[in-house]
């Protein structure tokens, strides 16, 4: 795990690439890659590509990077892991290639050289890559299909500039700071920036499963190498039923492949069945000593949202070398400053990610395996049905003669307190699948914008925004079975713009590399070919029967809590946290704690930025 770094000065005429720029962007991701920093700058000066380097597979000097071709026309700077580069490297010396190191990173340089970017369909990992062909005079970039690493690039018309952080981009002062009204909206929509847009107008994030290239003409657009709807195309009929050793084995499987490394792999651990299931399934695979880590909460002791007692137990059980942190609202505020620079983007989530990081890197891991992206695969969100049911109610109502124009208004006032005003907005907003997951996944509903960002801002937001067609990407070509039509909207979206993202910045803060079995793309379509399109029997139990022993029937029955943080309790009484006063929506009672940290996070970001609303 990394941080990679690029300028390629493209426009005849301009000047070379400045290399202290290059330098200031690539070392403000120093926490990315404590062991080791490397440069590449051209012969003419126009191109340049800086790495950072978490040392995890090859750890030798022939491991780092940028990494060059024998002959030099090809060089890479690579940020990520390619579990089967072993299998790819044996193929690729059958037909006659030699290596000059033990790393994934020469596997990707001479697949390129053989295949081109056709190639990377091959990469079973994650990755965000900057490769110059010199052969070509041009610069490649590349990301994972569900673009579990994030990759930024920024165009002024005559450079480009690339890193795997944004405000890595803005350190190196050639980036406007001129905000996106998109990301601006969509943040207060989503709690996170949807991408392509980041928090600048300037700068985008590259689309996972894209490859973009970049030459004297200037930069192309983005060219797909893998569709994530391509995981439920061409399936047959759903099977009658289960084969519990052929589940076990599929499972089995990405875990193999998630645990290779030159360096211990350890393992977050809650009460849940996503990490409890990949912990079981990791002893299976190993001898030695697994570190596990969890977090805790004061305010959550003794309650059904502490985690921690159980996963002591499943600890216990599995006989890992365990540690239980425990954070309080004095280590939280006292931490604010730093998290807030560690976060990338304004995001109402990833404070969990980053105190079980932080316990991870003290506990001495360099690597952690994470349970994200269960409940993406098998169903384990309540947008499995009440989004489904809010399109069909939608589509049944919408037709009645000027409803539409009164539901709202109505609705605000009958709802419950307990129930989000979003879903005030099921007529007017809730339409199709787009407009249903939208009213399940948002935080604010865009009728309170105003009040957040002002009318000007918000109006036009909302319309560069258009969610609708974003959603609707993710969706083509369209699965026909609900079940995976909601597993690509929430894999496409929350779990990229959100659980992702923050998962790394949170993670790359301690310099630890997180990895997520369940994200990976052979489990998911070989799940989808054993089972059959939106099979029902997609659910949790499967993940639970997959270790040997299974997981007991406690545990599978125990009540979700989703790794609650308790936020509100936290920042309620801070003085340096209440700007949320100030502002109407975020008053009386209901869903306000989240709404109110992701208001004091997006201040904090945008402070002198836009103008006051």
């Amino acid at each position: 795990m990394c941080g990679i770094a690029a300028l390629f000065a493209y426009r005849p005429g301009v000047a070379g690439v400045d290399r202290l720029e290059l330098r200031t962007i690539r070392d403000r991701m120093a926490s990315r890659g404590p062991d080791g920093c490397g440069e590449w700058f051209s012969a003419d000066g126009r191109t340049a590509l800086g790495h950072r380097r978490l040392s995890i597979i090859d750890l030798s000097e022939t491991g780092a990077q940028p990494m060059a071709s024998e002959d030099g026309a090809i060089v890479l700077s690579f940020n990520g892991e390619i579990y089967n580069y072993q299998a790819l490297r044996a193929s690729l010396e059958a037909e006659g290639c030699r290596f000059r190191s033990a790393s994934d990173t020469e596997v990707i340089l001479q697949l390129y050289e053989r295949e081109g970017p056709e190639g990377f369909v091959r990469l079973r990992g994650m990755f965000a890559l900057s490769l110059w062909d010199g052969r070509r005079k041009g610069l490649l970039l590349a990301r994972d299909p569900f673009g579990i690493k994030p990759l930024y690039y920024a165009d002024d018309g005559a450079t480009l500039r690339v890193a795997s952080q944004v405000r890595a981009l803005r350190a190196g002062a050639h980036v406007s700071s001129d905000p996106d009204p998109a990301a601006v909206a969509g943040f207060f929509l989503w709690g996170s920036i949807p991408e392509p847009h980041t928090l600048y107008r300037e700068i985008r994030a590259m689309p996972a499963g894209h490859t973009m290239w970049i030459d004297g003409n200037g930069p192309a657009d983005p060219q797909p190498f893998y569709r994530l709807p391509a995981l439920y195309a061409g399936i047959g009929r759903r099977r009658p039923g289960v084969d519990p050793e052929e589940i076990h084995q599929i499972f089995l499987d990405t875990m193999r492949h998630h645990l290779v490394a030159d360096v211990p792999v350890g393992a977050f651990l809650s009460a849940g069945i996503d990490s409890t299931a990949l912990v079981g399934l990791a002893r299976e695979l190993t001898t030695g000593p697994l570190r596990t880590v969890t977090l805790g909460f004061e305010e959550f002791a003794g309650t059904d949202l502490d985690e921690s007692r159980a996963a002591e137990e499943t600890a216990r059980r599995l006989d890992t070398d365990h540690e239980t942190r425990v954070i309080s609202r004095d280590r939280f505020l006292a931490e604010i400053p730093e998290l807030l620079d560690a976060m990338d983007q304004p995001s109402v989530d990833g404070v969990n990610s980053y105190f079980v990081s932080q316990a991870a890197h003290e506990a001495g891991l360099k690597v952690a395996l994470s349970g994200l992206g269960g409940d993406e695969l098998l169903a384990g969100y309540p947008s499995f049905t009440s989004v489904p049911r809010m399109a069909a109610i939608s589509a049944f109502l919408r037709p009645v003669p000027g409803l539409r124009r009164v539901a709202r208004p109505l609705l605000e006032t009958l709802l419950p307190a307990r129930v989000p005003r979003r879903y005030a907005g099921v007529l007017e907003y809730g339409g199709g699948w787009s407009g249903a997951y939208r009213l399940r996944r948002g935080l604010f509903a865009p009728w309170e914008l105003p009040q957040l960002i002002g009318e000007d801002l918000a109006r036009e937001g909302l319309v560069r925004l258009d969610t609708n067609a974003a959603i609707a990407r993710c969706l083509d070509p369209s699965p026909k079975g609900a079940r995976d039509i909601v597993s690509l909207m929430e894999a496409s979206l929350y779990m990229r713009n959100q659980l992702l993202r923050d998962t790394d910045w949170g993670s790359m803060a301690h310099s630890l590399e997180v990895r997520v079995p369940l994200v990976d793309v052979v489990l998911w379509r070989r799940l989808a070919e054993t089972l059959g399109p939106s099979s029902p029997l997609r659910t949790k139990t499967l993940l639970a029967m997959a270790p040997r022993p299974p997981l007991p029937e406690s545990l599978q029955r125990r009540r979700k809590t989703g790794f609650a943080v308790p936020l509100w309790d936290w920042i309620g009484g801070s003085a340096r946290l209440d700007a949320w006063r100030a502002v109407p929506a975020l008053q009386g009672p209901g869903f306000q704690g989240m709404r109110r940290w992701g208001f004091t996070v997006f201040r904090h970001f945008t402070e002198g930025l836009l103008p006051s609303s």
